[in-house]
């Protein structure tokens, strides 16, 4: 396959149509092997334009959702970012080229060793995965942003609570039909908030005991 041309054409025809003009993350795209961040089997689908079943239950998000994610939390090279959930080491790819520090959370310990090793293997060295619980309190919080790979019925406080001051969290929120990219934002003591776009995810895997406040 001709990665260059495929990477060429995910950009135009699945990230561009999908309102992803920031040139900033196109480049991203442009310049991040996507395919070095599938399994070895999967590589000939790193580019189809549907979320990709991977081992024990994951679910690797569809190209244009993760650099819509990616536009929409807005990040800057200062940044510390959180990304919960299953199927990211291609997010956190793109994430570690336009921020500070990216920490991704998921509770499959081979998925994370298998994000360290891409990580590893691509020079990448302002990101790391590590094993736990999505919704338990991170050690490194606050986060200046929070990503979320998966959908929950309301706002998750367990996650807004990490945020710290002025900082974004994207996450999709609803019950099936109908589900929403929402961003929030920490503004003082208020809480803003806005759907950027519909879209539909499988729930939040939880394995251990839920943050508690």
């Amino acid at each position: 396959m001709d990665w260059e041309n495929a990477r060429y054409l995910l950009v135009e025809q699945q990230i561009r149509p999908w309102n992803v003009l920031n040139p900033v993350i196109l480049a991203r795209v442009l310049n991040t092997r996507r395919e070095d961040f599938v399994p070895a089997d999967k590589k000939e689908l790193a580019f189809v334009d549907v979320e990709l079943p991977l081992a024990h239950g994951q679910l690797m998000l569809a190209p244009k959702v993760e650099a819509r994610f990616l536009q929409e939390i807005d990040l800057k090279p200062t940044d510390k970012l959180l990304i919960v959930g299953s199927g990211a080491a291609y997010l956190v790819a793109l994430a570690a080229g336009l921020c500070a520090q990216v920490v991704a959370v998921d509770a499959d310990v081979e998925y994370v060793a298998f994000i360290n090793a891409q990580l590893k293997a691509a020079g990448i060295k302002n990101a790391r995965a590590e094993v736990g619980d999505a919704l338990a309190a991170n050690s490194q919080a606050p986060f200046d942003a929070i990503i979320a790979t998966a959908s929950f019925a309301q706002a998750p406080d367990a996650l807004l609570a990490q945020l710290a001051q002025n900082g974004s969290l994207i996450a999709v929120i609803g019950e099936e039909p109908m589900m929403y990219a929402t961003r929030f934002q920490k503004a003082g003591a208020q809480l803003e908030q806005k759907q950027v776009f519909d879209y539909n995810l499988p729930r939040m895997r939880v394995t251990m005991p839920a943050f508690e406040f």
